[in-house]
């Protein structure tokens, strides 16, 4: 009755709908509708219309509604709306923030020349200059057990085994933003994002709203992040102030509001802060293209990992296959995930890894036809036998790694020695992990050239799985423009254009090795197979 549909073309179909959703929403965010009849009562006017002389006040105080006192740490007395500055304040920080307490910054815009309490137009804002962080572990020379020099607060501390008790940290930066256009309101049809942010009042019949201040959470980041402690009365603070236009306030409230809701849900500061770089460190046009090559790249990965799956799970022979590959592939995914796990990475980006270790033991599973038969609590693995073909092809395999050995074991080995002498860290796990995966990272492409040379040797390409290779070429394109314009360690960056030589390479292989038809596929099927039965004359 209805037409057969594939799993691939419904997943395509769904993505479309969800790309086209998503614009609808962000258009939804970026764009309020203005207020259609100016001159009537419906309209909410700006007060920054009638050109008021204004003035940026910045306090402190222990608590957020000041009780127990405020200091008066910055006052820009000559404040435009639309001129951008930036001022370097030093804070003196209360015994108690000094204690491992909180502090508050009070963010006034009023008229110029009396204090907050005394403009009844005043807008104000409170926020946090401190946050609770575990300390960063101390790292160390493992051959002659020096590390780097501390404050004797710090030694202390060390000392006292709390490095699993969270620390107060200092924000230094403080990023202030009021809306600069003067911008009418329809009272029917207010955003509620806005709302929140929104003070009026009357005059006449005329209502009147406030200029719109916003301080910027996503602009503190964990790199900006200072360790307090009792010597530390005195902290540098830089605000930062600038204009925002309307939509890109509605679109940053959102995104300030994810951030939080995440917090809630259970993620750390580091977590956060993965996710708030995404934001700050990009424009609003470069964001919108980074959403949609993400999204592309999601679906190709969901493709490629849907490929990759059925091609194991009908795969019943080794034929032509480097098993030595997919070990090494399987190793450095577990290396990989360690090393995120030893450096605290955020969830989005351990969960994905360690989900692909486990696929990556299955494959090892199906290509060396491992059966685990559990005698009691005891297992016994056994390993399935090989045809005249696997033989072969194992053969060539194991005379590619004899070659590659020759050029990698010493590379890895001079590396990790270097990085022992050199390079400081926390325990000799994390040297070891460390060293493991830089050189995943810097040789890791050497082991994909075992399959190259098997494919050369058995003068086919048949037996590799095209559709999943072809999605994971897709993304590799993705990853190297990428790695231009996202901020990622170095041996990560080059690893996104290790893979491009080789896949060159399988290109030409495919075009030099044309598949043939009556070759027997990746299924154990033969195209031009024709039916067996016995044959007889008209």
């Amino acid at each position: 009755m209805f037409p057969k549909t594939s799993l691939t073309s419904l997943i395509v179909g769904v993505f479309l709908l969800y790309v086209l959703h998503t614009c609808w929403v962000m258009y939804g965010i970026v764009y309020t509708k203005p207020c259609e009849k100016p001159k009537s009562d419906s309209c909410i006017l700006p007060h920054l219309a009638g050109k008021p002389r204004l003035q940026l006040s910045v306090y402190t105080a222990l608590r957020p509604n000041a009780d127990g006192g405020h200091s008066l740490i910055h006052r820009e007395e000559e404040f435009d709306v639309n001129t951008r500055f930036e001022r370097l304040v030093n804070v003196s920080l209360p015994k108690k923030t000094r204690k491992n307490g909180t502090l508050y910054a009070m963010v006034f815009l009023h008229q110029a020349g009396v204090t907050p309490w005394q403009d009844p137009h005043q807008v104000h804002l409170v926020t946090q200059l401190t946050t609770y962080m575990l300390p960063k572990p101390p790292e160390i020379s493992l051959i002659t057990g020096q590390d780097d020099p501390q404050k004797p607060d710090q030694q202390k501390q060390s000392s006292d085994s709390e490095m699993d008790r969270p620390v107060s940290h200092w924000r230094s930066r403080l990023t202030v933003n009021v809306v600069s256009e003067n911008f009418l309101f329809d009272r029917e049809a207010l955003p509620g994002d806005v709302h929140r942010y929104m003070r009026v009042y009357q005059n006449g019949k005329k209502m009147i709203y406030l200029p719109l201040l916003f301080v910027d959470e996503l602009s503190n980041r964990v790199k900006d992040l200072m360790e307090i402690n009792s010597s530390s009365t005195e902290l540098p603070l830089t605000i930062s102030y600038d204009s925002i236009a309307l939509g890109k306030l509605r679109f940053w409230i959102h995104m300030q509001d994810a951030v939080y809701s995440l917090q809630q849900f259970g993620f750390t500061e580091k977590d956060a802060d993965e996710i708030k770089g995404i934001f700050v460190d990009t424009n609003l046009y470069f964001l919108a293209l980074t959403f949609f090559v993400a999204a592309f790249h999601l679906l190709f990965d969901f493709l490629a990992f849907k490929n990759d799956i059925s091609f194991w799970k009908h795969k019943k022979s080794m034929v032509g296959m480097s098993s030595k590959a997919v070990l090494w592939r399987c190793f450095s995914t577990i290396v990989i995930f360690l090393y995120l796990l030893d450096e605290q990475t955020s969830l989005l980006v351990l969960v994905p890894a360690g989900i692909g270790s486990l696929i990556e033991v299955w494959k090892v599973k199906k290509a060396f036809k491992i059966h685990v038969v559990w005698r009691g609590l005891t297992p016994t693995f056994l390993f399935g036998k090989l045809d005249e073909s696997e033989r072969r092809t194992e053969e060539y395999d194991t005379l590619a790694m004899k070659y590659l050995s020759y050029l990698l074991y010493p590379l890895c080995i001079g590396g990790a020695v270097y990085a022992l002498v050199f390079v400081k860290y926390k325990s000799w796990y994390s040297w070891i992990i460390n060293s493991l995966v830089n050189g995943v990272y810097a040789f890791g492409f050497l082991f994909m050239l075992p399959q190259l040379f098997v494919n050369y040797k058995l003068k086919s390409v048949a037996h590799l799985p095209w559709k999943a290779f072809m999605y994971k070429a897709f993304n590799t394109f993705i990853d190297d423009v990428f790695a231009f314009i996202i901020t990622m360690p170095t041996s990560h960056r080059l690893a996104c254009f290790r893979d491009d030589v080789v896949f060159l390479v399988y290109l030409y292989q495919r075009w030099l090795y044309p598949v043939d038809k009556t070759r027997v596929n990746e299924y154990g099927v033969s195209y031009d197979e024709k039916p067996k039965g016995k044959s007889h004359k008209d």
